[in-house]
């Protein structure tokens, strides 16, 4: 089952500490069951894997294939950010595999309420994301229905990218708008996270942080892990 958490009750909301899901395309490729078994000792909650189609980004990456792969070695949550053009085609077969939980982007999604159905019909937990130059309008009406609220603070497409810090106003705008609304949607952040700007994100509401560099790119995953929780 998913490892979820609701946020404080209304009114009371100060995260001290993050979910943490490293993301695999920072991975070793080449050892990639190694890998995730090794975030999984360091004390990661979930894996998260970024599906991206060459359309909706100017990159091609993984496949449900991958998701059959990371499955056979965690239990962990496998988050899935779909960031293609025709995501509610592929929910199906990610589910198939072992997702549990599956984000589409609203850039691309006009119907949230179908695409959430849709997701949910399959097994997972739905998600929505918005790039950075999105307003964080786009997503305040559907804070009350997805499962959780993913804000990009980078441009989406390739690992590695600096932070983008208008990122941080989006998630504490969602945080009152869940907070008004009585909601336990969660809300996550992704792109140039690191151990140094991580509090900066928990601060601003973010209660999961995906990581790529910031957890691979260091000697030690688990103090990586705990630095970017806030433990």
């Amino acid at each position: 089952m998913p490892t979820d958490f609701a946020p404080c009750a209304a009114g009371s909301y100060k995260p001290a500490v993050a979910l943490v899901a490293p993301s695999i395309l920072a991975a070793d490729l080449g050892r990639l069951a190694d890998e995730v078994k090794a975030v999984e000792r360091a004390g990661a909650d979930w894996i998260h894997i970024d599906v991206m189609d060459g359309h909706f980004v100017p990159n091609l990456t993984m496949g449900p294939d991958i998701v059959r792969a990371v499955r056979k070695v965690t239990s962990l949550p496998i988050d899935v950010h779909l960031m293609i053009t025709n995501p509610l085609e592929f929910v199906v077969p990610f589910a198939a595999e072992g997702t549990t939980h599956i984000s589409f982007h609203c850039e691309v999604i006009d119907d949230v309420e179908t695409a959430c159905a849709r997701i949910e019909e399959a097994g997972c937990r739905a998600g929505i994301v918005l790039n950075p130059p999105t307003p964080v309008e786009a997503v305040l009406p559907h804070v009350s229905r997805v499962s959780y609220v993913l804000v990009m603070s980078v441009h989406p497409g390739f690992a590695g990218q600096a932070f983008i810090p208008s990122a941080l106003p989006k998630l504490r705008r969602l945080r009152e708008a869940r907070r008004e609304a009585g909601a336990t949607t969660l809300l996550q952040i992704d792109g140039g996270i690191k151990a140094g700007n991580a509090g900066e994100a928990r601060d601003a509401g973010a209660d999961v942080i995906v990581a790529g560099s910031g957890i691979f790119g260091q000697s030690d995953y688990a103090a990586a892990v705990a630095s970017i929780r806030g433990a």
